[in-house]
């Protein structure tokens, strides 16, 4: 049987890397040498050869790094790197959850540090090269220790708790786990902006002026009420603009990036928000929050129909069962059935981005959206022609041209 499952784990990675790169190639047979009629009077020939560079910089860092840590996977499988970890924590303790606790963060750390060159490429090189970051080195490793800081504070309790629960209860464990993780996602959708984003972020109150006046205005007359409008230091790290919507009830609000002032005009920006709002009032934000509960649940009852089968640990090339090994084994067998979700959950969220949009267009100017869709695609260098592919396996948005038709 652990045979069976050593060969699945070893394949799965693979096929999902060989897709990557089908998909990759795909986009690929889109691009042109010459600026395409489609995308005329939406950006110029130099900005459509910088889109395309700036495409092509990414996907071979893209390759690079998948390939690396595919071969590590694969490598910490075959040589049983992981049943390697695992007996140097058991020298450590005897204790079972801290076993886990520990295991696990070394193997997080490990990869975390393992993989901070490709991020720092793509900080410091690409994304320089094109003009976006204005990240400094010492904002860069600050980030990567306040990241640690909050890992070890929310991990630490929520994985050992779930651990402590499944050897305690066995494999109802997962109610257990479900009922904690579900608190724990309505506790930062509603708490995120306030509690995790000021560890890296400035945020302020948009100040009074004919922006927030005009903000207010229409957020009335589409029946929203909106108190918190907050500005945040986007530029601190990168020129490219957003804003975002968090929360929901008396903790809801409206985050705008001091960048997006700087690219679009204020109606435009207006536009952008009833897009936001639009998402709000159609309840696409609680619609997902659910969504995402009943997949965890999901998840976490097949974890339970497994995780105690000793072909999972064997498998990694462990005589020793154990909670964090079948976590591992189970995580790369669930990627096919992840994938399929991911299907699916994307192409809700397309359709929640054209019903957003067609709110947009209902109580404000479809216009005016129109044309902040253009400058904010052109502006971040996006693909605004992918592959239809490519489309259908990652994109949570609808490309720009279909989003332009929509609005028409």
């Amino acid at each position: 049987m652990h045979n069976t499952i050593f060969y699945l784990i070893l394949i799965i990675p693979v096929v999902g890397f060989v897709i990557e790169r089908y998909l990759d190639y795909l986009n690929t047979t889109m691009w042109s040498d010459t600026l395409p009629g489609k995308l005329k009077g939406i950006c110029d020939e130099e900005e459509y050869k910088k889109t395309q560079l700036y495409q092509k910089d990414n996907k071979k860092l893209s390759f690079w790094s998948s390939l690396f840590n595919l071969l590590l996977i694969l490598g910490m499988i075959t040589f049983g790197g992981f049943a390697i970890v695992d007996n140097l924590v058991r020298t450590i303790s005897m204790n079972l959850i801290l076993i886990s606790l520990i295991f696990f963060g070394i193997i997080g750390f490990a990869s975390d540090i393992i993989n901070i060159p490709f991020s720092f490429y793509d900080t410091f090189v690409i994304e320089k090269k094109y003009g976006f970051n204005k990240m400094t080195i010492r904002t860069f490793i600050t980030d990567h220790i306040k990241s640690w800081f909050i890992t070890l504070l929310i991990g630490i309790p929520v994985l050992g708790f779930i651990t402590w629960v499944y050897y305690k209860t066995g494999k109802n464990f997962w109610l257990y786990a479900w009922v904690l993780i579900t608190a724990f996602s309505i506790f930062i959708n509603l708490f995120y902006s306030e509690l995790i984003v000021p560890l890296f972020n400035k945020q302020t109150p948009l100040q009074e002026g004919s922006l927030r006046t005009l903000i207010e205005t229409f957020a009335k007359r589409a029946g929203f009420k909106l108190k918190n409008i907050y500005v945040i230091d986007g530029s601190k790290r990168s020129t490219k603009a957003n804003a975002y919507f968090s929360g929901f009830g008396p903790k809801k609000r409206i985050v705008l990036y001091d960048t997006l002032q700087k690219e679009l005009s204020e109606e435009e920006i207006v536009a952008v928000l009833a897009h936001e709002i639009g998402h709000y009032k159609k309840k696409h934000v609680l619609l997902t929050l659910l969504f995402s509960v009943i997949l965890t649940g999901f998840m976490l009852f097949l974890f339970s129909l497994v995780v105690n089968n000793p072909g999972l640990s064997r498998a990694l090339g462990s005589q020793n069962q154990s909670f964090h090994l079948g976590l591992i084994v189970f995580g790369i067998l669930y990627s096919p059935l992840s994938l399929i979700i991911g299907l699916i959950s994307n192409s809700i969220s397309r359709k929640n981005e054209f019903a957003a949009d067609r709110f947009a267009k209902e109580h404000f100017k479809p216009e005016v959206l129109a044309e902040a869709l253009k400058k904010l695609s052109v502006k971040s260098l996006s693909n605004m022609m992918p592959h239809p592919a490519y489309v259908f396996f990652y994109y949570s948005h609808p490309p720009l041209l279909q989003r332009l038709e929509k609005l028409e």
